[in-house]
């Protein structure tokens, strides 16, 4: 009887002893925001997860739906969201206004504006009353949300044309996918398209472009992958594993032996038919995607320079003391 009970304590201090290496080794749980289907990685990555070797090891990942990137703010301040796919205004936003100090830039999402790639279109009615930028004054213009990267470059060509928010035109916020009506019904006499929304054929046919990103403000650094530095310095291991996966999924899209499928994956997450997707997705008339998901930082400094002027920021700030590309660069090592 001593001997079996001796046994049972001894099981029993093993089993206690474990527990706290078995809950050490749980996946980190990383949620990441996006806002347009397909052309944000995060709404699309998991379709793809028989190429995340990492994927239930050491994270788990969970992509969370945002109407546009300045709610993310938020939701990163309170701890609702690891990472943030923010434009370079809501970046700024957070790190001027909001006093996320921490916030760091650690890869590329996309670019706007860079020779050769897509660069977003502003639409008016083929037959409406605006012909050039100085018509919009007394107009209606939308817009996803007050201070995003599409509002940030639409403001700075008005500005140069003489055109100031409240005082010469309206601005009204919607959802992308409600913009082509809204124009059409001529609730709006401008509207951003940005991809995949600029593509849709009905667009084409009532809308022409009055402009483009490319010529309001240039190269744009128009989304990064950022997360605050706590919790990239308690799980900076992690986090790189998550970049490596997020790496070999990227390079699975955007080569050409894939382009079928990726285009079916698109079509089936949008329900649109797959020939919306077919001539652009991911070839040269989309955004341009680094294939080391490295951020144009000049351009990220020059863009926020742009909102500075723009009134959207207090001050204005030295991006690179707000970016760690040590983690993709580690993790592009790692698929050499």
């Amino acid at each position: 009887m001593r001997l079996w009970k001796i046994v049972v304590l001894g099981a029993v201090a093993i089993h206690w002893a474990c527990l706290p290496v078995a809950r050490a080794a749980e996946p980190i749980r990383i949620r990441a925001g996006w806002v347009v289907a397909v052309a944000n990685w995060a709404s699309i990555l998991l379709e793809k997860k028989d190429l995340a070797k990492h994927f239930g090891v050491s994270y788990v990942f969970e992509p969370v739906r945002f109407n546009a990137t300045p709610p993310m703010i938020t939701a990163m301040a309170t701890g609702q969201l690891e990472i943030g796919d923010l434009a370079y205004s809501s970046l700024a936003l957070a790190i001027e206004n909001a006093g996320m100090t921490d916030m760091q830039v650690i890869a590329d999402e996309f670019q706007d504006g860079v020779s050769g790639f897509y660069t977003d279109e502003f639409f008016v009615l083929n037959e409406g009353p605006v012909k050039r930028i100085e018509d919009l004054k007394g107009k209606i213009i939308a817009t996803n949300a007050v201070g995003s990267a599409v509002d940030i470059a639409m403001r700075a060509m008005l500005r140069r044309h003489g055109l100031e928010d409240k005082r010469d035109f309206t601005v009204v916020e919607a959802p992308f996918p409600t913009m082509r009506a809204m124009l059409a019904e001529k609730k709006v006499d401008l509207i951003p398209g940005v991809v995949p929304f600029s593509f849709d054929p009905e667009l084409r046919k009532i809308g022409r472009v009055l402009f483009t990103q490319q010529q309001a403000i240039g190269t744009t650094q128009m989304l990064v992958w950022s997360a605050r530095k706590n919790f990239l310095e308690k799980n900076r291991a992690v986090v790189v594993d998550l970049m490596e996966d997020v790496l070999r999924i990227e390079r699975w899209y955007v080569d050409p032996a894939n382009h079928k499928e990726a285009v079916d994956i698109a079509a089936r997450l949008t329900k649109q038919p797959p020939e919306r997707f077919d001539g652009w997705l991911f070839t040269n008339k989309d955004y341009y995607r680094d294939p080391k998901m490295i951020p144009n930082l000049d351009a990220l400094q020059s863009n926020i320079n742009a909102q500075k002027s723009l009134g959207f920021l207090r001050a204005d700030f030295d991006v690179k003391k707000h970016a760690d590309l040590s983690i993709v660069e580690e993790a592009t090592r790692r698929i050499r």
